[in-house]
């Protein structure tokens, strides 16, 4: 998975101030060890986004189209379970035929596993992940390849090792603050169905009204900079009640038509809001579609548009840099017309429409 070419997972964040100028150092300072060195400990440091044996960081190998372009990576040997079991049993027999006994003492038994786990870890290959991220040094936004928390929070951690800053993920809380100077409790639990009471969950809130925008609005956005969009939510797609644990009370439609069937509508009916849903945005022939999780606000299988016929791979990549520029201002911007409509003084109007809109949807 990368940048460069096909779909990915994503996760916008913003730094809170701007890199320093030896920035490639810093990174070069916390890169990752020699593998020859690793053992069984999960080592992690920064390589270049080209592949994740180039330790080296500098200007020609962690730069591409103007923007950084780096990858973290851990690394970590491991005795596959299997063979580590079996080497045990096998040195267990011997010894009990040895000693002319009918178990092995768990103080051997110990001794047996140290013994065979010095002798075979640094046989083993090492196994290596990454998680590519850029940093579009102009708007200070970093675009990190993962939509797995734990990785988010690894990928902090050194990060805030690394800078002594720790960048700022653009989500519900972040928006809020930055478009209207408050946090999320300005905003009012939307409704969806006249059949349940509001609950609070602003992520959920915002990809539903999406779909409400979708349908009655043709889910068109006018911007001052980059155009005029439209964005249309499809399946598969999943629902959820606000206040359930993770993975009870959900309803996953994938089938047909999902958000006409029956099952949509029920779900609606009930206070189910969409917790996970496919998404495209279009802007004439330019089409950015992936997958949208609500509560996260993460995207997976980010497919961007193809942009110009170009040779220069340095080209490629910073055209590819600012689609990504775009779909974030415009996920934005869609947040922002969300938040505007449920803070505004017409509010109550667009309410009564969101329920109707529920009310007499059309199930296939």
């Amino acid at each position: 998975m990368s940048f460069e070419r096909g779909s990915f997972a994503l996760t916008l964040f913003r730094l809170p101030e701007k890199l320093p100028d030896d920035a490639l150092e810093l990174f070069e300072s916390k890169a990752a060890g020699k593998l020859d060195d690793l053992k069984d400990e999960l080592a992690v440091g920064w390589v270049s986004g080209r592949h994740l044996l180039e330790r080296k960081i500098n200007e020609a190998t962690a730069t591409c189209g103007g923007h950084f372009y780096l990858s973290l990576r851990t690394a970590q040997r491991k005795i596959p379970a299997s063979l580590l079991n079996a080497e045990c049993r096998m040195e267990e027999l011997e010894y009990m035929q040895m000693n002319k006994l009918l178990f092995v003492p768990n103080k051997v038994r110990r001794q047996i596993k140290k013994d065979i786990e010095e002798k075979r870890l640094m046989q083993m290959t090492p196994v290596l992940s990454g998680i590519p991220f850029v940093i579009d040094k102009t708007s200070s936004m970093l675009y990190l390849g993962t939509s797995s928390p734990t990785k988010m929070d690894t990928f902090l951690s050194l990060f805030l090792d690394t800078f002594k800053m720790e960048p700022v993920q653009i989500g519900i809380d972040d928006m809020m603050f930055r478009m209207f100077k408050q946090d999320v409790t300005g905003l009012k639990p939307v409704r969806f169905s006249k059949n349940c009471k509001a609950e609070s969950n602003p992520g959920r809130d915002f990809v539903t009204w999406l779909w409400f925008h979708c349908e009655e609005r043709g889910g068109k956005l006018k911007t001052k900079d980059f155009g005029d969009f439209e964005l249309m939510i499809e399946g598969p797609i999943t629902f959820a009640l606000s206040d359930e644990a993770e993975g009870s009370g959900e309803t996953v439609v994938r089938k047909g038509n999902p958000l006409r069937s029956a099952e949509a509508k029920a779900a609606l009916d009930v206070g189910k809001k969409i917790k996970k849903a496919k998404f495209t945005i279009a802007r004439d022939k330019e089409i950015w579609s992936g997958t949208i999780d609500a509560d996260l606000m993460t995207f997976s299988g980010l497919k961007l548009p193809e942009g110009e016929k170009l040779d220069d791979p340095g080209s490629i990549f910073a055209e590819r840099v600012n689609l990504l520029h775009i779909f974030q201002n415009v996920i934005q911007e869609y947040f922002r017309m969300f938040a505007s409509s449920v803070r505004g003084e017409k509010w109550a109007k667009e309410e009564s429409e969101i329920l109707k809109w529920g009310a007499e949807k059309q199930a296939y």
